[in-house]
């Protein structure tokens, strides 16, 4: 029987990496967004708001990154199965898991490194497309990927 195991982590360079690949394309389309990048435990390891960016994306990227990086996989309006959700139940499980542990909204990523979960990143400010974009541009910049199977 095994009892201790190897494990991966994040390391403030590749959060700082994910992190100046996030904010260098919302300072280029002028798009100012929150990004939040948390570890595996969903402790955050780095966050930014730009100037002019909204205070509640603070909380909104965070809850992203946290989502992501419990459920192992994007945040969207879908349950623990990645069954689809209706709006009561989405409001219901955001209710459960406790405040700043669950969202619905698109723009939150895991970060998948050799099939394991090593954090989550999260964006706020933009669209739900945009925010989408920039999350995956940040796990590329490290060469992370964002399903278990990514090798």
């Amino acid at each position: 029987m095994t009892y201790l195991a190897d494990s991966k982590r994040l390391t403030l360079a590749g959060a700082r990496k994910m992190m100046s690949t996030a904010m260098g394309i919302a300072e280029k389309e002028n798009i100012p967004i929150a990004v939040a990048i948390a570890d595996a435990g969903g402790h955050l390891i780095a966050m930014e708001r730009m100037d002019g960016g909204r205070f509640h994306t603070v909380h909104s990227s965070t809850t992203k990154a946290v989502c992501a990086a419990s459920n192992k996989r994007p945040t969207a309006a879908k349950g623990a199965q990645g069954q689809e959700l209706d709006t009561i139940h989405a409001i219901g499980l955001a209710l459960a898991a406790g405040p700043g542990r669950w969202t619905a909204t698109e723009g939150g990523y895991p970060i998948i490194v050799e099939g394991e979960c090593i954090g989550g990143i999260g964006v706020s400010g933009g669209t739900w497309e945009f925010d989408d974009r920039v999350a995956r541009s940040a796990l590329d910049a490290i060469g992370a990927g964002f399903k278990i199977d990514n090798k």
